[in-house]
């Protein structure tokens, strides 16, 4: 019983986390937030993702039956390398780039920016290609029918726009037009941690 609350609870915190990313993200490319608030917010959303999906995730395994936790235990190892790498570029952006931008000495970490292409800019991908095979091996633990059919699909949807995720970050030639491209990675992140934590729900009543 607790462990489907707290999945359920890790799994709403990672949806509202997601989807206020996705928002700052795009009002970010539309030109209506600026620097340092765009940044801040960009990668203070983002690393609020980070510990409620693993909690869901974990969740996840310890509800699995026993028969399919390999596939869960998969998944929870890849959300942990989803986590190290991108806490890694948050924290660094949050703690050293953007107060090193505001004092006027961004060209002393340069190095450490997420740029396009940069260290920070692969540690990004990183993450979320795991956090896409995360979801990818835990498609054969939910069932076919009934609501995990469901939960299946918008796992299964998630991991289909990862190469797209794949593609943007490493595409020689980076630009806005090319970020939308990995747009419906917007949607079908935060659905699937919705109906996952649904799932949750569900196994409350």
């Amino acid at each position: 019983m607790i462990i489907n609350k707290v999945g359920f609870w890790a799994g709403i915190l990672a949806f509202v986390s997601t989807v206020s990313f996705v928002i700052v993200q795009v009002l970010q490319v539309l030109g209506v937030l600026h620097f340092p608030l765009d940044e801040i917010l960009i990668y203070g959303t983002s690393l609020c993702i980070v510990i409620p999906f693993i909690i869901e995730i974990l969740a996840l395994h310890y509800i699995t039956p026993d028969e399919k936790k390999f596939w869960s235990h998969a998944a929870l190892i890849f959300s942990i390398i989803y986590s190290v790498f991108v806490t890694a570029n948050y924290v660094v952006q949050l703690a050293t780039v953007v107060p090193m931008k505001l004092n006027g000495a961004a060209d002393e970490i340069r190095i450490l920016e997420q740029t396009p292409h940069s260290m920070f800019w692969d540690f990004d991908a990183l993450g979320y290609i795991f956090m896409g095979l995360a979801m990818f091996v835990a498609i054969p633990v939910f069932k076919k029918q009934g609501f995990q059919k469901w939960v299946r699909i918008s796992f299964l949807a998630n991991a289909l726009v990862t190469p797209l995720i794949t593609f943007v970050y490493f595409y020689p030639a980076f630009s806005n037009k090319l970020l939308f491209l990995g747009f419906p990675w917007g949607i079908t992140a935060p659905l699937a941690m919705l109906m996952l934590a649904l799932l949750f729900k569900r196994n409350l009543n």
